[in-house]
């Protein structure tokens, strides 16, 4: 079984800019919770504060408790022991260019001192699978670079290499969105499989992707989670007018 995460009391701050107002959330274990609401609302801020890539930003801060599990991510974690638990996937597919394909995979085993080559072969292999990438790649594995690839391949290469290192949950930041309707497909199909294994949420403008591959939906707007709950009761039987208006297209 994989592990949830569990969000108490979250703010986050751009310096003297509040960007998240007191978040409480739980995300079940082995499900796909996606994450909807206008531009600027703070779902980007909220899943960076997840895996505390918030805090890279000068002036930018945290208060409140993040639990991945039984890890405390604000209290005496350091950042790359929680990033080995937690993956991420950004907006852009973002490849290493110079490296190889294979490298682009091992990338993250290897910055942990990882060396054993035949176990390195078999996680890049089995990564490749679980990213539904394998059989388009194989034999380019040390002949093609990752920048190489279609925009659609490049961000499951980028999923390859989160899953590389093994992680409990996958944070997916717009995954679709510089994709084309073919690609999109292909990565929508993955979060299902993939969530048998991993806890994934998914940050999302496009509504009907929400309903196609979460179980759980959080509205957001101007830094606030107006409503969580099931996906089908947001869309169809909101408790809240904003959401309401939201999802029917009224505003956003």
């Amino acid at each position: 079984m994989g592990v949830g995460v569990k969000v108490e009391r979250l703010n986050a701050f751009y310096g003297k800019t509040q960007a998240l107002f007191d978040i409480n959330l739980v995300v079940q274990a082995n499900h796909a919770t996606a994450l909807i609401g206008p531009s600027g609302c703070g779902k980007s801020t909220f899943i960076r504060c997840l895996n505390r890539m918030h805090e890279t930003i000068p002036d930018a801060r945290v208060e409140g408790t993040v639990h991945i599990g039984d890890l405390s991510v604000y209290n005496g974690t350091s950042a790359t022991q929680l990033r080995r638990r937690v993956g991420m996937v950004f907006q852009k597919p973002n490849p290493f260019p110079t490296m190889s394909i294979f490298d682009n995979v091992a990338a993250g085993l290897k910055l942990n001192g990882f060396t054993n080559r035949k176990q390195l072969n078999e996680i890049v292999e089995k990564s490749l699978r679980n990213s539904a990438l394998w059989d388009e790649v194989k034999d380019l594995l040390h002949k093609k670079s990752g920048a190489s690839l279609s925009g659609g391949q490049q961000q499951r290469l980028c999923i390859a290499r989160a899953l590389a290192v093994q992680p409990e949950v996958l944070l997916m930041d717009e995954p679709c969105s510089a994709l084309d309707p073919i690609s999109t497909g292909k990565i929508e199909e993955l979060i299902f499989q993939l969530k048998e294994q991993y806890t994934i949420v998914i940050v999302t403008h496009n509504m009907q992707q929400a309903a196609r591959v979460a179980e759980f939906t959080g509205f957001f707007l101007l830094g606030k989670m107006i409503e969580f709950d099931k996906t089908e009761k947001v869309f169809t039987n909101p408790s809240d007018k904003r959401t309401e208006d939201y999802v029917t297209g009224r505003f956003g």
